[in-house]
């Protein structure tokens, strides 16, 4: 009797696994669109340029990318969902401080709190519905990147009107709801994947390596487009960059239980999905991050709410088809999706470039193509990458494909942001200056285009560079 009633409960635990995981990640999804949203009008009121404007994102991400591993390993050891759970409490309390934030350094110091917690919650989400749904996974995941997609992009929307109306520190304080539904949901929804723990230590050494590696490269790019290349600070950064990568290495290859099992090095599809990822999510991160910037800089003239509401489009199509793909995915096989999305996300970039001045005509073609593209890749890229791991390794497998992307988006939005600095450096012999300032002179208007124009190239390349590892690596690998 016991176990018939907790059979027939089971897909109402599972439903509430579900919306808690689609809650609990949504929240750092809309975070980070709706800051995009707010960086012009946060970085006037603190007084930040487009370096400090870059890492207000880049400290909440360099905290993620550096704990996604050790996340996916602790969630594995001592309980996904509890981990989870923590990691919503966490960044709830942490989008309190960001919102009371009294400068530039508080405001960091919040964002990177944000991402500690945001480490432990998405990662274990994804495990957590890996675990929990089984061969289901695929459709879950599916559900769970519609959602948080469509949170993803109507956040800037919420966000918009909150930074015109009101002000952009209620961009934080907006995740407090969610993440107590999210509390309440995770609680209900227990069932049996908490039984499932792998005993495996944590590799803190790895982590600490990993965390310094990240922050030497991107402190080292971030610096390239504010001082140029040849700088002495950029050289060391990135010479630091190159020896922490090497000891990482080494320090691994010695380790009994690394951050990364050797197990899924040595499966292709894992790698070839994960390359893929790398490539796509900085494409996707980059150039999102600049048309947030260049849609509200003084050459184009969007406020915050107009430059918001552009990206609603996005929810609409993501809501409807990114289910769908992921089921076609798990039918067909992943390959030519996974070919076929990130080409028509390069497309859409490319179609933004024609954007000079305040029209949403202008912007709405490349917006849907864009969002055809982010919608036939999203749901498969994951997926195939977690379906390629053992289910011990889930939470592993998990943190490394949310740390690539990450990564994806540490390197990439600073390369932008080198790109268009150079750019504009070179049409108005302003080295540092800002491309993307809400008040440019008349003769800046066309070295903002011109800079915008630079660095959407650059993001397309490296979607069209993720399109052509789809098709040369997953050709026999998977099922087409």
């Amino acid at each position: 009797m016991a176990v018939a009633t907790a059979e027939r409960s089971l897909p109402r635990r599972r439903t509430l696994t579900l919306v808690a995981t689609i809650l609990g990640s949504g929240m750092t999804f809309v975070d980070g669109t709706v800051v995009n949203i707010a960086l012009p009008t946060l970085g006037r009121d603190l007084h930040a340029g487009l370096a400090s404007l870059q890492w207000v994102v880049l400290g909440y991400s360099l905290a993620v990318a550096a704990l996604y591993l050790p996340a996916g390993a602790i969630g594995d050891r001592f309980g996904r969902r509890q981990m989870f759970s923590i990691g919503v409490a966490g960044f709830a309390v942490a989008s309190v401080a960001a919102g009371l934030s009294p400068d530039l350094p508080a405001l960091l110091a919040s964002r990177v709190a944000q991402g500690v917690a945001g480490a432990l919650l998405t990662t274990n989400s994804l495990a957590l519905l890996r675990a929990t749904f089984g061969a289901d996974s695929g459709r879950a995941v599916g559900l769970w990147t519609a959602w948080t997609g469509i949170a993803a992009m109507i956040g800037p929307a919420i966000g918009g009107a909150l930074v015109e109306y009101a002000s952009w520190r209620w961009v934080f304080f907006i995740n407090i709801p969610a993440a107590a539904v999210a509390l309440t949901a995770a609680r209900a929804g227990r069932c049996h994947e908490e039984d499932a723990r792998a005993g495996r230590p944590v590799d803190a050494a790895g982590a600490l390596l990993t965390g310094l590696t990240l922050i030497a490269l991107t402190y080292g790019l971030v610096e390239a487009g504010r001082q140029g290349s040849s700088g002495t600070i950029v050289a060391l950064a990135l010479g630091a960059a190159v020896v922490l990568a090497v000891c990482l290495v080494l320090v691994e290859r010695r380790r009994p239980y690394p951050l990364v099992p050797g197990e899924l090095l040595r499966e292709r599809v894992f790698v070839v999905a994960n390359l893929e990822t790398f490539l796509v999510y900085a494409g996707l991160g980059g150039a999102t991050f600049v048309l947030a910037l260049y849609l509200q800089s003084g050459a184009v003239g969007f406020t915050p709410f107009a430059a918001s509401l552009v990206f609603i489009p996005i929810s609409v199509i993501m809501f409807f088809l990114a289910g769908y793909f992921g089921r076609r995915a798990d039918k067909d096989g992943p390959r030519r999706y996974l070919t076929a999305g990130p080409v028509l996300m390069a497309a859409g970039m490319l179609l933004w470039m024609i954007i000079d001045r305040h029209s949403v005509l202008q912007v709405l073609p490349g917006v849907i193509v864009f969002s055809l593209g982010l919608a036939v890749t999203v749901a498969p890229i994951t997926s195939t990458a977690l379906k390629a791991a053992p289910d011990t390794l889930a939470g592993i497998a998990a943190g490394f494909n949310t740390t690539v992307s990450r990564v994806g988006g540490l390197i990439a939005i600073p390369l932008a942001g080198a790109a268009a600095s150079a750019v504009f450096a070179n049409h108005v012999a302003n080295p540092g200056g800002n491309p993307f300032k809400q008040h440019l002179a008349a003769v800046a208007h066309s070295a903002s285009t011109d800079a915008f124009r630079a660095a959407m190239i650059l993001m397309a390349a490296l979607c069209l560079a993720g399109a052509a590892t789809a098709l040369v690596g997953l050709r026999g690998g998977v099922r087409d």
